[in-house]
């Protein structure tokens, strides 16, 4: 099959990060015009649809250097969700949706030493795992996000000491880990994936979750069914839900802190290794300020049990922080080390056993953003990192002294766009 021209591939980039933009600016503009979230102790007469809306996008310049090749690549990072709530009943059901363009816009225009290559299935970042692409698992590559990340209702009802919850979700997040790296204050301004994402919020875009709970005080429990298996290589469609795995957490919340500890059972999460996972996962996060000036701070361990004859177990841990400096001005990073199985990843038949090879790989990410003087309801801002690693003597003769960066475009709402919580 004869290669897309770069330019006409460059231009349908441009195309599709544009019309993200727009439609996000047009719903950031819709909240001008919401109204407010109703009163849980309103008459049930009260039917009134109430909107709220969140939305992310980057634009930007990825490098990646390593001792053999170096990668980079133009793409954009985004993501837009509507909610729409009312109440029905005695309790409010609310609908929301989540979508991205990254299957349009991630892995497209990707160059090795400065010679493009073809669609790789993911944005270049070292050292990263999970999901494949043409039947190969990924290593070295983020995958992009589904078209649907999100499509779901919850049931929430209000009494006097306690709040239940039930929630159906054809794509959505099971009561496992963290809230997902992109909706963390603490990761916004960042446009690279975790290193440790597979070990705390992978199952944040999961087709098919049941989940309830409960909310009392600043306690929540609450569990879920869920298919333990990652989405597809197709990143339009909605995969087949089966509700074969579980999970339960617990979480506390008061004034800025926030904490969760979860626990789940995972059936055959990625295809080319088809094991069972028990996943264990512990986050504190911070959403406050010092001073006058806002931080944001989410301190977190994940861990994968694998049960593949050899009862391998992975370990993860995160720390990552924004902080506001000025009112134009924020400051991000993010503090990585996690034990990845980078050689030897390959697809193999169901049953048979093998042990995992683990290599030691620490990542340390410096990052500034400039909100630009654009007045209005939405933040466009300018920015940059670098990403510098330490890694175990294994991977030097393959990395040597690796390093990346990043410099984007980003736009996001205002700040009175709302929060996700877990």
């Amino acid at each position: 099959m004869m290669e897309m021209n770069p330019v006409r591939s460059l231009s349908i980039h441009f195309l599709v990060v544009a019309v993200c933009l727009c439609v996000s600016a047009g719903i950031a503009g819709a909240q001008e015009h919401q109204h407010p979230a109703p009163d849980q102790d309103a008459p049930s007469g009260d039917q009134k649809w109430t909107w709220t809306t969140d939305a992310n996008a980057f634009f930007g310049f990825n490098y990646q250097q390593r001792k053999y090749a170096d990668f980079s690549t133009w793409e954009s990072q985004n993501w837009l969700m509507v909610e729409g709530g009312r109440r029905v009943g005695r309790g409010r059901l609310t609908f929301d949706v989540m979508l991205s363009f990254e299957p349009w816009t991630i892995g497209r225009l990707v160059y090795a030493d400065r010679v493009r290559v073809p669609a790789t299935g993911g944005s270049p970042q070292l050292y990263q795992t999970g999901e494949s692409y043409q039947q190969v698992p990924l290593v070295n590559f983020q995958h992009p996000h589904d078209l649907i990340m999100g499509l779901g209702m919850t049931y929430r009802v209000e009494r006097e000491r306690v709040a239940y919850f039930f929630g159906a979700d054809l794509v959505g997040s099971p009561a496992l880990g963290p809230t997902a790296f992109m909706h963390r204050a603490s990761a916004r301004n960042n446009p690279q994936a975790p290193l440790t994402h597979h070990y705390l919020d992978s199952t944040h875009v999961t087709p098919g979750v049941l989940r309830a709970g409960l909310t009392t005080g600043p306690m929540t429990f609450e569990a879920s069914v869920f298919r333990g298996e990652e989405p597809d290589e197709n990143r339009l469609n909605i995969d087949t839900p089966r509700l074969d795995s579980w999970s339960a957490r617990g979480g506390w919340r008061r004034g800025p802190w926030q904490a969760q500890v979860s626990g789940g059972h995972l059936h055959e999460p990625e295809w080319f290794d088809p094991f069972d996972v028990t996943r264990l996962t512990a986050s504190l996060g911070f959403d406050g300020a010092i001073g006058s000036r806002s931080l944001s701070a989410t301190l977190a361990w994940g861990e994968n049990r694998m049960f593949n004859g050899f009862q391998n177990v992975e370990d993860g841990y995160l720390l990552e922080w924004d902080f506001r400096a000025t009112d134009a001005s924020s400051f991000y990073g993010r503090a990585e080390a996690a034990a990845k199985h980078l050689f030897g990843l390959i697809s193999h038949p169901k049953g048979f056993t093998h042990p995992h090879a683990y290599s030691d790989v620490k990542a340390l990410t410096l990052g500034y953003v400039y909100d630009l003087p654009i007045p209005g309801a939405t933040r466009f801002g300018i920015g940059g990192d670098v990403t510098l690693y330490r890694t175990s003597e294994d991977l030097l003769i393959y990395y040597g002294g690796s390093h990346s960066y990043h410099v984007f475009l980003r736009w996001r709402p205002d700040a009175t766009s709302p929060a996700h919580v877990h």
